[in-house]
């Protein structure tokens, strides 16, 4: 008996050795198919499928007292079809805006009935009357809500460059650039590049509210390409961007003959989550920091802010975009 013991323990021990050997192997094996898989090369700058496109664009805007407190906070949320040129036969892709919706703290949301249906073309860099994308500076004057109550200039600013975030993270940062570098020269996991926009200093003026010589002050801004994704069970490349120190200048007017100049610094990063298949942004995820001083022709005469601002983008099926439509009621 003890013989026969002896004998199971040893064959126990060389099939558990066997096993593991096995496993080691398997594991190894893996390992180098995986890592050999991370190392290939991608092409990060290919044409866009000619499918439409639908977009949720949520922001929220923390206001935060000098003491640290919250003292405010507001939520824009759009809802963007994105029909693509070489659907329209047009030579821009074409952007209607679907929904546009805002709220304050806990108040019910409401709606912007004169950006309901809007449609533009999309044009990179300014067009022939100096507006960044080709977004009309028109379309944001006198803004009111469902209620019929006008916005006040930093709402309706806040609304606009909702547009101007979409695209410059979409378009500008996640498409080719054809002058200088951009996400097409991230070919391997790790790279880095700084790219076109960096040091750039877009002009910010809107309408009546933001005067012209109102300028946004880019840093040194960055993309990497960080990792892969899933993003709805879609592989997705990661690709973080960096604003590095940005910083602003912006001359406000109210009201007329009073005007205010606010300037600042800003930092924003974040994540782009880009198809692999379709080359269509899947998702966006991007936080802000702003801090800034406002100076007054009256007392206090100097106001201070710090807004922390983050941004979600989702990229929808057509049957996710229409149930968020239906289910906002204003």
């Amino acid at each position: 008996m003890k013989n026969f013991k002896s004998v199971c323990v040893v064959v126990l021990a060389i099939i558990l050795i066997s096993v593991g050997c096995s496993i080691n192997r398997s594991e190894e094996k893996f390992s180098e198919q995986f890592i050999s898989h991370l190392r290939q090369e991608f092409d990060l700058g290919r044409e866009r499928s000619p499918e439409k496109q639908y977009y949720s664009i949520e922001t929220k805007l923390v206001h935060y007292a000098l003491d640290g407190k919250r003292s405010s906070v507001g939520t824009l949320f759009l809802h963007l079809e994105t029909i693509p040129g070489s659907i329209s036969g047009k030579n821009e892709n074409e952007y209607v805006c679907r929904k546009f919706t805002v709220q304050r703290g806990t108040d019910s949301s409401t709606s912007i009935p004169d950006l309901e249906g809007w449609s533009y073309s999309y044009r990179f860099g300014l067009d022939d009357q100096g507006q960044v994308f080709g977004i009309d500076h028109n379309r944001f004057e006198n803004l009111k809500n469902s209620d019929g109550q006008p916005f006040p200039p930093d709402t309706s600013y806040f609304v606009y460059n909702t547009f101007i975030d979409f695209h410059g993270f979409c378009d500008v940062f996640a498409n080719r650039i054809e002058e200088g570098k951009g996400i097409q020269d991230l070919i391997a996991l790790g790279d880095k590049i700084v790219h076109a926009a960096a040091f750039t200093e877009p002009p910010v003026n809107l309408g009546s509210n933001v005067a012209e010589g109102s300028t946004f002050q880019n840093g040194e801004v960055t993309l990497e390409l960080k990792g892969l994704s899933l993003v709805h069970d879609r592989p997705s490349y990661v690709v973080e961007f960096d604003s590095g120190e940005s910083s602003f200048n912006m001359i406000m007017q109210p009201m007329p003959n009073l005007q205010v100049e606010t300037t600042g610094s800003s930092h924003y990063k974040g994540d782009l989550y880009i198809d692999m298949e379709s080359h269509w942004v899947r998702k966006v995820v991007m936080w802000e920091l702003v801090v800034s001083e406002t100076s007054l022709p009256v007392a206090p005469h100097k106001v201070n802010s710090v807004i922390e601002r983050t941004t979600i983008i989702q990229n929808l099926n057509q049957t996710e975009f229409l149930e968020g439509l239906e289910k906002i009621v204003n």
